[in-house]
């Protein structure tokens, strides 16, 4: 279903940007997952820069090894791997360490308390290292023009949340994507 609305959007002449398939803890089971997504991605002429994979940091920590053949099964089908929820879990570090990741998805409780100077010193911490290792950083749950201020004074890549829009189905968010390109920021 969303990879005939990028196909569609793009036949149109729309703008698009990457949509992330979240993977489930099964999909690390199932050792040639990739395939199945690769059939379906194939039934469809978009570029692979509009999908993105998501990996929960949970997810991650379970099984290293195993990981580590995810994300290059995923590279070398020519997508990019995300790191979902950073920062939610114990070992974030650890992951960026051990796995090639390409954009780093900051949990929004880094963005709660933002009258916290440690907080904010974290904030722009992690989003540096993140740039320093080759990662697109994206803050996740923005919900006020004070956070959306800080992360573009950091260098935040993406910011993405409520200030901009609740989560919508398809046919919505084909009709606010129409209505709010023109306007939207290059930070979202």
């Amino acid at each position: 279903l969303v990879c005939k609305m990028i196909q569609e959007s793009i036949q149109k002449g729309m703008k698009m940007v990457p949509i992330s398939f979240n993977l489930s803890k099964a999909s690390f089971e199932d050792e040639p997952f990739m395939q199945e997504y690769m059939e379906v991605f194939q039934q469809f002429d978009i570029p692979k820069e509009y999908i993105e994979f998501e990996l929960l940091e949970s997810i991650s920590m379970d099984n290293s090894d195993k990981l580590i053949k995810v994300v290059d099964t995923i590279h070398k089908a020519g997508f990019r791997c995300a790191l979902d929820d950073f920062g939610s879990g114990y070992s974030s570090l650890g992951l960026l360490k051990e796995f090639d990741i390409d954009i780093i998805k900051l949990d929004r409780r880094f963005f709660l308390d933002l009258t916290n100077v440690k907080a904010k010193d974290i904030i722009a911490a992690t989003i540096k290292l993140s740039h320093k290792i080759g990662a697109t950083t994206v803050a996740e749950g923005i919900e006020t023009a004070e956070q959306v201020q800080l992360l573009r004074d950091v260098g935040c890549d993406v910011i993405q949340g409520y200030i901009y829009s609740r989560p919508l189905p398809i046919s919505e968010f084909e009709i606010w994507w129409k209505e709010n390109l023109k306007t939207l920021e290059p930070h979202t």
